[in-house]
């Protein structure tokens, strides 16, 4: 019987190796592999290796080497048709056909997989054709390098209904398996079919061997109307189901980083394309995005098959957390012994592109190292859903919690999560009022240890609640949730910081005038500190710099990445005065503005880390009060970054 490479997969990815070799031989853990005496040989000292992440056995004492299938015949002395049969059945696979219709449909496949790669190297040819054009503008403006484009093979679909159309009808393949690949939209209403993917950067979506298997397309004019259709195309659009393409079972550069998540033991599942293209340059190869969706089960499986704790790194923003917060109830179910996820947050307001970018590789490592494990993340998402304050709001929270834990179907888990929840719930019930979670033992009660504070876990950018028995909780301010005290790393760089350095980009004279001012800014963001040295510099050694030799300039001292940070970061229409073709007067007037609020909020900044320092040497009442009194300043600080264009709300008028 002939078995398609895409069905012996599918029971390689539901059945690890170990778990097949462990019926035959005594497996223990070694780093990222598993050991064992050799059922090939005997031996005292263990020479026999497991590993799950390539899907294989070594035998050193015998030389002995393959996957599930090679070891039933090795040690059960099966022939290939029936070890395939008994892994199909235990991995609940069913066995295909021997028919003249399935070999048929193999060939139909071979077939699609020829057409993707056709269309893939069709539109890399697009992107790399001579000349400049939108594609090749936007991906400058990203900083991606031109080693980057060719590994992960990006490309550009033209602004056409029938150019891959044509090409591929030139290449010998049909409009129905065009159709069947994705790459036509059809239907009764619809004449002639035409091409899917217009005026798009082309990101090609690969199977575990690297096949093309689908397309990723980033719009670049989200806001216009959508040819062919009404109302305005979407930013991402992806591949529909196609016979080689599911669109919850795939995840984004998997192939690629399977390799450097073994040679790590990490996996990093991040929201998108172009974050797992920053990771990569900056040394991050392990690095995986689902298609535009929530985590799926398939894809969380897909995940442990590369690492056994992969990390959901998420942005520190409401939506990041609420991704976060899904994705529990995803893996909660299937936990398994040795088998979880962790969570990694960024700083609100930042992508992993924008904090390789401000901050370098560096922080985006520090983040990795603070990595928190589902059950904090879900003890906290429950903990701050409402005010506990009262035996009966108590009782609902134990019972919730207990409903949660009796979701996982491994009963060992479930038996750890119901203790540990316990214990951090009977820690959070100790009285403690008034008491502010520091740094210092902040997240105690989530590790089950013991603490008065009843503050039971924090992540980035997220809620607290202090209260105890008979206390009354507090609602601190957004602000106070990014604290460095409660969030525990920095901030993003505000959107104020990045339209001063605009304004100078755009009008060069401002740094002729007002030379002293900006050599003394406070930037939260070491990249913008750079940026503003390095445009203090130039104008130094050539005063009569304008827009463009001054960009240029930047490019050539590798800024540009920074630079192109900064215009992407002033979107505000309130901003004119920071383009370039804005009126001197109203130049001026902004910038006074903009100048004025930067100082304010740094000098509230100054005064909130003395209170902070002066709350950790004393703990006192009234340096909590002070720490949230200099909160609420720096949020109405932080909410006054625009201008608004009524002369009553204008502290300009």
């Amino acid at each position: 019987m002939r078995f398609t490479p895409d069905f012996l997969d599918e029971i390689r990815a539901r059945l690890p190796v170990s778990q097949v070799v462990a019926r035959k031989v005594a497996l223990k853990k070694k780093g990222r592999e598993f050991a064992g005496l050799s059922p090939f040989k005997v031996e005292r000292t263990p020479s026999f290796f497991v590993n799950d992440q390539k899907g294989f056995y070594h035998c050193f004492a015998s030389g002995e080497h393959g996957d599930i299938f090679t070891f039933l015949m090795k040690t059960e002395g099966l022939d290939f048709p029936e070890a395939v049969e008994r892994l199909a059945q235990e991995a609940g696979v069913q066995m295909p056909k021997a028919s003249v219709r399935e070999e048929g449909r193999e060939d139909e496949r071979q077939r699609l997989f020829a057409l993707l790669e056709a269309a893939t190297k069709f539109f890399e040819a697009n992107l790399a054709a001579g000349g400049r054009s939108a594609a090749r503008d936007y991906l400058a403006t990203r900083g991606l390098e031109p080693e980057t484009l060719r590994e992960f093979r990006l490309g550009y679909a033209a602004n056409s209904r029938s150019a891959l159309r044509d090409h591929l009808a030139k290449a010998g393949y049909s409009v129905e398996e065009m159709i069947t690949a994705g790459m036509l939209i059809a239907g009764d209403d619809i004449p002639v079919a035409y091409d899917r993917f217009r005026h798009r950067v082309m990101f090609p979506i690969a199977d575990m061997k690297g096949r093309t298997i689908a397309f990723g397309g980033r719009a670049l004019d989200p806001g216009q109307p959508a040819q062919g259709g009404a109302g305005h195309m979407a930013k991402y659009l992806n591949s529909p189901e196609t016979p080689l393409f599911h669109k919850g079972c795939v995840l984004f550069n998997a192939h690629r980083a399977r390799l450097a998540a073994h040679d790590k033991g990490r996996i990093i599942a991040v929201e998108g394309y172009m974050d797992v293209l920053a990771l990569w340059e900056a040394g991050f190869r392990e690095a995986a995005a689902p298609l535009g969706t929530a985590l799926t089960a398939d894809q969380v499986k897909l995940l442990w098959r590369m690492a056994p704790e992969p990390v959901l790194c998420f942005d520190g923003d409401g939506a990041g957390r609420e991704a976060a917060f899904r994705a529990i109830d995803t893996v909660l179910p299937l936990l398994k012994p040795g088998a979880s996820v962790m969570f990694a947050f960024l700083p609100d307001g930042l992508d992993p592109d924008d904090l390789i970018r401000q901050q370098g590789p560096s922080a985006m490592e520090r983040i990795l190292a603070r990595c928190r494990p589902l059950i904090d993340v879900l003890f906290e998402r429950e903990w701050t859903k409402s005010d506990w304050s009262t035996p009966e709001r108590r009782a609902r929270l134990e019972q919730e919690l207990k409903g949660l834990v009796a979701r996982i179907e491994d009963q060992a888990v479930r038996s750890h999560y119901g203790s540990a929840l316990a214990k951090r719930l009977e820690a959070a019930w100790q009285p403690a009022v008034g008491r502010f979670p520091g740094t210092q033992g902040a997240g105690a009660a989530l590790r089950g240890g013991r603490r008065r504070s009843p503050i039971p876990g924090r992540a980035p950018g997220s809620g607290w609640a202090a209260q105890g028995t008979g206390g009354a909780r507090a609602n601190p301010s957004l602000s106070l949730r990014k604290s460095l005290i409660v969030a525990g790393e920095g901030l993003a760089a505000p959107h104020r910081e990045a339209l001063i350095l605009r304004a100078i980009l755009s009008h060069p004279w401002l740094a002729d005038e007002h030379a002293e001012t900006i050599a003394g800014l406070v930037f939260t963001a070491p990249a913008l500190s750079r940026l503003r040295d390095a445009i203090l510099s130039a104008h130094a050694l050539d005063k009569s710099l304008d827009t463009r030799a001054l960009r240029s300039h930047l490019s050539k001292t590798g800024l540009d990445k920074v630079v192109n940070l900064v215009d992407r970061a002033v979107t505000h229409r309130c901003d004119k005065f920071a383009e370039p073709d804005a009126g001197r007067t109203e130049v001026e007037d902004g910038w006074r503005h903009t100048l004025a609020l930067h100082e304010r909020h740094v000098g509230v900044r100054r005064s909130l880390e003395a209170a902070e320092r002066a709350w950790h040497e004393d703990r006192s009442e009234d340096a909590y009060v002070r720490i949230c009194e200099l909160h609420r300043q720096l949020e109405r600080s932080t909410g006054s970054e625009t201008f608004t264009s009524s002369a009553d709300d204008d502290p300009r008028s």
